[in-house]
């Protein structure tokens, strides 16, 4: 899907362009900065409410930003100014994207040690304790390890 491409004719409408993209990206920021506090918390629950809203507004901000991105020299010529501050708005929610996508993986990599830790635990439990020829106790064979069931729904 390609949208024409209509260059902002007059400074109100380049003005009013600019602070809507401002707009979309203050309540990104606001989204992503309660996302991360949210895992942070250890509430990955509430954190997964916010999705939708979340895909909504990174849908508007793409939107938004190839609008802007096409409009450039319009923007330069209407608004040189608000571009200065959009650029330190990008600049802030790259920022918070970054921490967010942090505590993400390390929340998930968390998550992950847990269940490998539980799955050996329960192997280790469920194998016979022997001894091989060496005379140290057998570890079981990973062939003949039991499945670990996990439901992914949080």
């Amino acid at each position: 899907m390609t949208e024409t491409v209509v260059e902002f004719a007059r400074a109100e409408d380049a003005q009013a362009a600019v602070k809507q993209f401002a707009s979309t990206i203050g309540a990104l920021l606001t989204l992503v900065e309660q996302e991360t506090s949210l895992v942070r918390a250890g509430r990955v629950r509430q954190a997964t409410l916010l999705e939708p809203q979340k895909s909504d507004l990174a849908s508007a901000y793409m939107k938004a930003s190839v609008r802007l991105s096409a409009n450039r020299q319009a923007l330069t010529r209407h608004v040189p100014n608000e571009l200065r501050i959009l650029a330190d708005l990008h600049r802030e929610l790259q920022a918070r994207l970054k921490t967010n996508m942090t505590v993400l993986a390390t929340a998930h990599a968390v998550s992950e040690d847990i269940i490998r830790g539980v799955s050996t635990e329960l192997q280790r439990k469920a194998s016979p304790s022997t001894y091989g020829a060496s005379g140290r106790t057998s570890q079981p064979s990973p062939r003949t390890a039991q499945p670990l069931a996990v439901s992914r729904s949080i």
